[in-house]
């Protein structure tokens, strides 16, 4: 059997999210503040900023697979379990995409400005677009999880690959 450990990527979530802190933190809590100056990122607090986004990816990915794959990989196929919840949360999900799709379309159309003659994006667009790729990214995971039959394939540890 191979397993599919939680371990690093909980540590991974846990490591990065102590890196955020100090990140904020060290912006924070500084020991003389300029009058009338906003507190900027310096380099280090980029850096922390940085390694810690990468580390929640990889935690992140860690997790997703686990709960995709399951915990511990059996070599073969396996079907997927039949239910009805994965169905109407398919569906539900489905039209809430449309309708945030719709609602897209519509601040695109009121942020273009003919009197300026140039299009000014605002952060609501950033934000509804961001929710739709959110929603597709769980509607794949959805249909990976419980409608996608998988195979596992497993080789011998002396097999004719060198790695």
């Amino acid at each position: 059997m191979y397993r599919n450990d939680t371990v690093v990527p909980y540590f991974a979530l846990v490591f990065s999210a102590a890196l955020f802190l100090m990140a904020y933190l060290n912006n924070q809590m500084r020991v003389v503040h300029e009058a009338g100056v906003v507190p900027h990122l310096t380099v280090g607090n980029i850096g922390l900023i940085a390694f810690a986004i990468v580390l929640f990816t990889y935690g992140f990915i860690g997790l997703l697979s686990n709960w995709l794959e399951g915990s511990e990989l059996r070599p073969g196929m396996h079907d997927p379990e039949p239910s009805s919840l994965p169905m109407v949360a398919g569906v539900v999900l489905s039209i809430l995409l449309v309708v945030l799709s719709g609602f897209f379309v519509r601040t695109l159309v009121f942020a273009n400005n003919p009197e300026t003659g140039y299009y000014n994006a605002t952060t609501l667009q950033a934000g509804v677009f961001g929710a739709m790729m959110l929603i597709l990214a769980v509607l794949i995971a959805i249909y990976k999880k419980f409608f996608m039959q998988e195979e596992v394939l497993a080789e011998d540890e002396k097999g004719d690959f060198p790695w």
